[in-house]
């Protein structure tokens, strides 16, 4: 039987070896950044992320390995965040500030390596990408309970860069204070929607009638609650944690099931995968025809292309009252069936982006 120092010693050799084979795999990595330097290639390549992901889960499983799906996921998304850093450093773009879900989103994705940069709203992420001061962009675009970000979408429709990958986030709520006890809480900052999303916890805890201070970001919430012992802050945890705010509740929402809907933006076209989702957008010629849309969505019916999503918005244009549709399925922009459809629809039809679709 090993004793502790025994398993101690063996987990340093163990260790030995990982940053033995780690550092094997970044001398190829450096190679292949050189051959896509020369070809213009494109570093950050979602499907191959996932299929390499898929391999080893299924080999942990074949092998009786300790390590689930999420466990690999998680080491290995830092592992290829790491590889393309050394491929090519690469500027992240994100709507801030530092702190904010958007932050640990593109974190969970670009690992925290990568040259980030915060910016104070979505439109200001597109204009960064399209200026090349930034080579991919994290915005928000829509959430479970709150619904579509429109902003985004608004601004998907007429910027020239596109989607590349999605990623679905759950979101939580802590509560950090540097109060020693909860009778020393004199004030609670956050956003306004995190008191309502939060009702119960405040009723259950006492905080009901203590001054509730609405800020412009759950990152405020967290700096401000930094600098007052008596305050707190409802924020996300990465929040907490940048801004050296002791948690000291975590999962506070009164409806755990919120999640939010990240979308990854740059410059360049994903190779197709058998996981694949497509976003467009539609403007119908004949949009004022009854049946129009019907017509235009019985063709995707036709070809077995199973949409996922479908939202209308306001065109904005000089007629009064019309609409656009911003629709998402599952397949490739270069699938046969979909090239098929949107053949049909010559002028109609704006290509968002086709990327490996997320896991909600």
């Amino acid at each position: 039987m090993k004793t502790l120092d025994d398993c101690r010693v063996a987990i340093d050799s163990i260790d030995n070896e990982v940053l033995e084979l780690l550092n094997k795999r970044m001398k190829v990595v450096e190679r292949v950044g050189e051959i896509k330097s020369d070809s213009g290639g494109a570093i950050y390549r979602p499907e191959r992320e996932k299929a390499i992901i898929e391999r080893l889960s299924l080999q942990s499983k074949d092998t009786n390995g300790l390590l689930n799906d999420k466990a690999i996921e998680a080491i290995f998304l830092e592992i290829f965040a790491v590889s393309r850093n050394l491929e090519l450093p690469e500027r992240i773009a994100y709507l801030g500030p530092e702190g904010t879900f958007t932050h640990q989103a593109a974190e969970s994705r670009f690992g925290a390596m990568s040259d980030y940069i915060s910016l104070g709203s979505i439109h200001s992420v597109f204009k960064t990408l399209e200026a090349g001061r930034a080579k991919f962009g994290v915005v928000p675009i829509e959430n479970s309970k709150d619904g579509i970000v429109g902003e985004t979408l608004d601004l998907l429709s007429k910027s020239s860069v596109k989607i590349v990958a999605e990623l679905y986030m759950p979101i939580h709520a802590s509560f950090a204070t540097k109060a020693k006890k909860l009778e020393d809480i004199t004030k609670i900052y956050s956003k306004d929607k995190g008191f309502g999303q939060c009702r119960e916890f405040l009723q259950e805890h006492g905080f009901v009638n203590i001054e509730q201070i609405p800020v412009d970001s759950t990152a405020k919430a967290a700096i401000l609650a930094a600098e007052d012992p008596e305050a707190a802050a409802i924020c996300s945890h990465i929040a907490a944690k940048l801004y050296g705010v002791p948690t000291m509740f975590e999962n506070i929402e009164d409806e755990h099931d919120s999640s939010t809907r990240f979308i990854i933006l740059s410059d360049f076209k994903n190779a197709q995968s058998e996981h694949d989702k497509t976003s467009i957008l539609v403007k119908l010629h004949d949009a004022q025809e009854p049946g129009s849309l019907v017509h235009f969505l019985q063709d995707f019916d036709s070809e077995d292309i199973n949409l996922s999503k479908i939202e209308s918005r306001p065109s904005k244009g000089k007629s009064g009252f019309g609409y656009w549709f911003y629709i998402d399925f599952y397949g490739h922009i270069d699938d046969e069936a979909i090239q098929r459809v949107l053949n049909k629809h010559d002028g109609e039809v704006t290509w968002l982006g086709s990327y490996v679709k997320g896991e909600d």
